[in-house]
């Protein structure tokens, strides 16, 4: 199905925003996606007698796979198109979902929850965002992306919680079998309502007063994202948001979003209630996100990350030890929710402000796939360190030191060239 004629100016330049929705809504369904291993491991262990450490593992490959995806993801929505990429993205998503109901041994879970979901999600994540922030806006690019990044927390708002009550009293077939009908149902909004620049319906970027011309495409799409790689690792600001976004995805996907449900089970707390505490962080951190989106726009972007993962790394060491009550599981979803991913904005921010808009979404893509082998990191040793122990306090322990290690680093990056006072972007094309 084609987009809307070229030339039409629905919206004028707020057409943007038109576009802005759509992807939230993909986000959204994305998250909700790499969300659900978390519901799934009790029901599965119950319905298939598997361990602890069999559903870990593939909950662990699929978020591997879906930070490894995003800087090809970012080359191939410029070789082949946005809408194009996920579109089939979708599909994929879908059909690896439905089809894990039919699932009964557990390399079954690894090839649809673990590789095939996996590989599609990872088109469907922040490296989108990315995409669509610096292709349609030059200005409130941080407060845009804040947003498109808080859908990842609206995601689990919306998903999780119903995820996990279709579960308990219809059985895990049933959530499968929604996620897939929800990734199918943003097919026809993608396939109708994105242009791949705003040009192409005779816009300029919001915030501009002029049309810009889109970069020309790729030839070799895998080859582009490879170089970019070897060009941003001769660089040590590469390193660092590499090194801190792992720590960030550690301590956000892999430990919380896949073992909280689990960790307040072996409390007593059960899998509804403990759902409602991811859902609490959703509220949450669509408000944090949003609003560290505004501050990174105006505040240095260190200084917001410093502040992120500090507080972030001493509450994760604390909350085994909280006691569990109603109180204090409450406060620590108030306080997490609203630094879940709130270190989205600032980290595109420095990659932006380092490697240039041209290069910034490649970059970006494997810096996210640092995020993402942190998480499926953190997200199987977790499972071990829980089999091997029968609880989660070094689990949770590690993660927090690690939290304060990455904010002592955040400290650090761009320093050579905040004392050259010079701005000029390391890579371009």
């Amino acid at each position: 199905m084609g987009v809307m004629s070229l030339g039409t100016r629905p919206f004028g330049q707020k057409y943007a925003f038109v576009v802005v929705g759509v992807i939230f809504i993909a986000l959204l369904v994305g998250a909700g996606l790499r969300a659900a291993p978390g519901v799934l491991l009790q029901p599965l262990e119950r319905a298939f007698g598997w361990t602890r450490s069999q559903t870990s593992l593939s909950a662990a490959i699929g978020i591997f796979l879906y930070g490894l995806v995003g800087p090809f993801a970012a080359a191939l929505m410029q070789r082949f198109g946005v809408r194009r990429v996920l579109v089939i993205a979708l599909l994929l998503m879908a059909a690896a979902t439905g089809g894990s109901a039919l699932m009964t041994q557990h390399w079954h879970m690894i090839l649809t929850w673990g590789v095939v979901s996996g590989l599609a999600s990872g088109c469907v994540t922040v490296v989108l965002g990315a995409t669509i922030v610096n292709r349609w806006f030059t200005t409130h690019r941080g407060l845009i992306m804040g947003l498109l990044t808080a859908s990842t927390a609206t995601g689990s708002l919306i998903f999780i919680p119903g995820l996990a009550m279709l579960a308990e009293s219809h059985g895990w077939q049933l959530v499968v079998l929604t996620i897939a009908a929800c990734a199918l149902a943003i097919v026809p909004l993608a396939a109708w309502l994105l242009p791949e620049y705003p040009s192409d319906i005779g816009l300029p970027l919001y915030g501009a007063s002029e049309l810009t011309q889109p970069p020309a495409a790729p030839t070799h799409p895998f080859r582009s994202a490879l170089s970019v790689l070897w060009s941003a690792a001769r660089h040590r600001d590469f390193w660092l948001l590499f090194g801190t976004f792992f720590i960030c995805g550690a301590t956000t996907n892999g430990l919380v979003g896949t073992h909280l449900i689990a960790l307040c089970g072996d409390n007593g707390i059960p899998e509804v209630r403990a759902a409602s505490l991811l859902a609490m962080m959703g509220i949450f951190d669509l408000v944090g996100t949003t609003l560290s989106g505004w501050l990174t726009d105006r505040y240095d972007a260190r200084k917001l990350l410093f502040m992120y993962y500090c507080l972030r790394g001493l509450s994760l060491v604390w909350l085994p030890h909280s006691g569990f009550t109603l109180y204090s599981l409450s406060v620590f979803s108030v306080f997490y929710g609203l630094d879940w991913i709130a270190t989205v904005p600032p980290t595109l921010r420095l990659t932006n402000e380092t490697f240039g808009d041209a290069a910034a979404p490649m970059v970006f893509g494997w810096v996210v796939a640092g995020h993402q082998v942190g998480a499926a990191t953190a997200a199987m040793v977790a499972g071990n360190l829980r089999t091997l122990q029968g609880d989660y306090v070094w689990a949770f322990g590690i993660a927090g030191s690690a939290g304060v290690v990455a904010a002592l680093l955040s400290l650090f990056i761009g320093a050579r060239a905040r004392a050259a006072a010079v701005a000029t972007p390391v890579l371009e094309g």
